[in-house]
C-alpha cells in the first residue's frame, strides 16, 4: 500500500504525465473563425475599460519611478525566473536538447546573472525560449478551439486556457511561491511586480493598437499569430499561415480588407498618421 505522504504527490503529478499518453505529434491547424465573437467582444470592452482606468495607469507610474535598465533588470529576472515553465513544457513535449539549453540559461543567470537581474547568458549564446503548456497541448495535436477573450486574462483558446491552471499549478515559482508562503497577502507582490513588467512592456506598442481600424480584430489575429510562430518555432508553414488568415477561403477579398482600413483611416486621420 502506498505511504499516504506520496499521495499529493502523485495527484499533483499524474495529470500532467497522462499527456504522454495522447496520441500522435500532428500539430493541430488553427481555426480562422469565431463563433464567439459577441461574447469576445464584451470581453474586450470590459478589460479595456479595466486597463484604461487602473492597469495602465499603475503601468504608467512604474515607468516614471523608474529607468530602462531597472526596467531591463525586472523584466529579466521575471524572464529568468518562470524559466522552469519552459523547461517542464521541453520535457512534457519530448524535446530534450531544449530543456537541457533552457535549464543552462536559467542557471546562468540565477548565478552570474545575480538572481536573474541580469542576462549573461545570452551573452554566452544561449538561446532564450518562450513554452507552455497550452503550445504542449499544440505540438501533441489537440485542437486549437474557438478563440476567448477572457476577462482580467485576455486573450486566449480553448486550448490555449489550460496552460494558466496547469502552468501556475505545477511550475510556476511565482505561483509556488504565493500558495506556499502566508506574509498577509505580501506573497502576491513578486506576481503583481510581474503583471505590471509585462504591461509596462506593451506601452511602447500601443501605436500600433491605436492605427487598428478594429483594435479587437487586431489583437485576435496578432495573438493567433503568435502562437502559431511559438508552435512551430518561428517558422509555421505557409499553407498554415495562409489557413489563419483566410487566404485560402473561396470569399477572402483583399481589397475589402484594404477598403475597410482606408474608411477607418479617413474618420480617424490623427490616430492613423501616428509612428509606433
Amino acid at each position: 500500500m502506498p505511504s499516504p505522504h506520496r499521495l499529493p504527490f502523485l495527484n499533483r503529478w499524474l495529470p500532467v504525465l497522462a499527456i504522454a499518453l495522447l496520441a500522435g505529434c500532428t500539430i493541430a491547424k488553427p481555426r480562422t473563425d469565431d463563433p464567439l465573437e459577441k461574447y469576445n467582444r464584451g470581453a474586450y470592452k470590459f478589460n479595456d475599460a479595466l486597463d484604461k482606468a487602473v492597469i495602465r495607469p499603475v503601468a504608467l507610474g512604474y515607468r516614471k519611478v523608474t529607468n530602462p535598465p531597472v526596467r531591463r533588470s525586472f523584466s529579466d529576472f521575471f524572464t529568468n525566473i518562470r524559466m522552469p515553465v519552459t523547461v517542464a513544457n521541453d520535457l512534457l513535449q519530448a524535446r530534450p536538447k531544449q530543456a537541457l539549453q533552457s535549464t543552462g540559461r536559467f542557471l546562468v543567470n540565477l548565478t552570474l546573472g545575480i538572481g536573474g537581474f541580469f542576462d549573461p547568458a545570452s551573452q554566452l549564446g544561449l538561446p532564450l525560449e518562450d513554452n507552455d503548456f497550452g503550445i504542449t497541448l499544440a505540438r501533441w495535436g489537440a485542437p486549437e478551439g474557438d478563440y476567448l477573450m477572457l476577462p482580467f486574462l485576455g486573450p486566449s483558446t480553448a486550448r490555449d486556457i489550460w496552460q494558466r491552471p496547469v502552468d501556475s499549478y505545477f511550475f510556476d515559482p511565482l505561483t509556488l511561491f504565493a500558495n506556499n508562503h502566508h506574509y498577509n497577502g505580501l506573497q502576491y507582490v513578486p506576481q503583481i511586480m510581474y503583471l505590471v513588467t509585462i504591461r509596462s512592456r506593451a506601452i511602447d506598442a500601443e501605436n500600433f493598437l491605436q492605427s487598428a481600424y478594429d483594435p479587437y480584430v487586431f489583437i485576435r489575429d496578432a495573438y493567433r499569430q503568435q502562437r502559431l510562430y511559438k508552435i512551430y518555432d518561428g517558422n509555421p508553414p505557409v499553407e498554415i499561415i495562409q489557413q489563419m488568415q483566410g487566404l485560402d477561403e473561396q470569399n477572402f477579398d483583399p481589397e475589402q480588407l484594404l477598403d475597410q482600413q482606408h474608411q477607418w483611416e479617413s474618420k480617424h486621420p490623427n490616430q492613423a498618421t501616428q509612428k509606433p
